[in-house]
C-alpha cells in the first residue's frame, strides 16, 4: 500500500515510552497492514503460550546440570483441557504425586522453589532457571530444598507441596496469563508456613519477570529482600511490605508488585 494512503497518528512520538498498541496509524477505516499482522502474530503467540506443554524432562536436566536436586509432580488436572476448565484441580496434587512427596526423606528445608507451567509453560521454561541462579547465589546461609517441577499447576499448588515437604517458605515460579505483548512473563509467589487453605492475602507476588520487564537481577533482589524479612518476621502477605527499591542506587526495570493477585 502506498504511503500516501496512510494517515499517521499525532501520538506517534509517545510510542517510544510504551509497548502498548498506541499511535498505529490508519489506512481508510482500518489499521495499516503491518500493525494488523503484528497484532495477529501476538495473539497467536499468546494462544500458543497457554496451550504449549511444559517440557519437564528438559527442565530437570538443566536444573541438575546446574547443581539442583529436583522432584516431579502433577496436579489433579489430568490434562490441559481439565486444567483450563477446572481451576480447582490445578490447586491440588494428584493422588500419585501426593504419595511421592510423603515418601521424600529430606530434612525440613527453609525454602522450596516450585516451577509450574501455569498459563505459560514458555515463561516457566525460559525464565525460571536464570532467576533461580540469580536468587540462590544470595541465599548462601539458607537450607534450600529440592526444586519441584509441577505440571498443570496453579499458584495454590505450592501450598500443598510446601506442607508435605515441611518447608518454612515456598516460592512458586509460574507462567503468568499471557498478554498481547508478553507471552513469556513469569510470576513469583512467596508464602510463609504454606499449607492447604492459604489465602492470596497470605502471599507476596512479584510479576512480569522477563528481560523486557523486570530483569532477573531485579527480581532476585526483590525476592531475596522478601525472603529475608519473611524469615525474620514469620509472615508473608499483607503484613510484609516490599521496600527493596530503597536499597538500590537506581530502580530496577519495570515491575508489577502485588500482594493478592493470582494472575494465572
Amino acid at each position: 500500500m502506498s504511503k500516501d494512503f496512510l494517515e499517521k497518528n499525532p501520538w506517534n512520538a509517545l510510542r517510544q515510552f510504551t509497548n502498548a498498541r498506541i499511535a498505529l496509524g490508519r489506512a481508510g477505516n482500518s489499521l495499516p497492514t503491518a500493525p494488523l499482522l503484528a497484532f495477529n502474530l501476538s495473539h497467536a503467540q499468546a494462544r500458543d503460550a497457554v496451550h504449549q506443554p511444559l517440557d519437564a524432562e528438559s527442565l530437570h536436566e538443566q536444573l541438575r546440570a546446574n547443581g539442583f536436586t529436583t522432584l516431579d509432580v502433577h496436579s489433579a488436572a489430568p490434562d490441559r483441557q481439565h486444567y483450563l476448565r477446572r481451576p480447582d484441580l490445578g490447586r491440588r496434587l494428584s493422588d500419585e504425586s501426593r504419595e511421592v512427596l510423603k515418601q521424600v526423606a529430606v530434612e525440613p528445608p527453609e525454602v522450596v522453589f516450585v516451577i509450574a507451567d501455569g498459563l505459560s509453560a514458555f515463561a516457566a521454561a525460559k525464565q525460571s532457571i536464570p532467576l533461580l541462579q540469580a536468587v540462590c547465589s544470595k541465599l548462601g546461609d539458607w537450607k534450600i530444598g529440592p526444586v519441584v517441577i509441577a505440571r498443570q499447576g496453579r499458584v495454590a499448588l505450592g501450598d500443598e507441596i510446601g506442607e508435605l515437604l515441611g518447608t518454612r517458605l515456598v516460592v512458586m515460579l509460574i507462567g503468568e496469563r499471557p498478554g498481547l505483548s508478553s507471552p513469556d512473563s513469569l510470576g513469583i509467589y512467596l508464602t510463609y508456613a504454606p499449607k492447604v487453605g492459604c489465602s492470596d492475602a497470605q502471599r507476596n507476588c512479584i510479576s512480569n519477570v522477563r528481560p523486557e520487564g523486570l530483569s532477573y537481577a531485579g527480581a532476585a533482589h526483590k525476592l531475596h529482600y522478601l525472603l529475608t524479612h519473611a524469615r525474620r518476621l514469620g509472615l508473608t502477605g499483607v503484613g510484609l511490605k516490599d521496600d527493596s527499591d530503597a536499597l538500590l542506587e537506581a530502580p530496577p526495570a519495570t515491575a508489577d508488585i502485588a500482594l493478592t493477585s493470582e494472575s494465572e
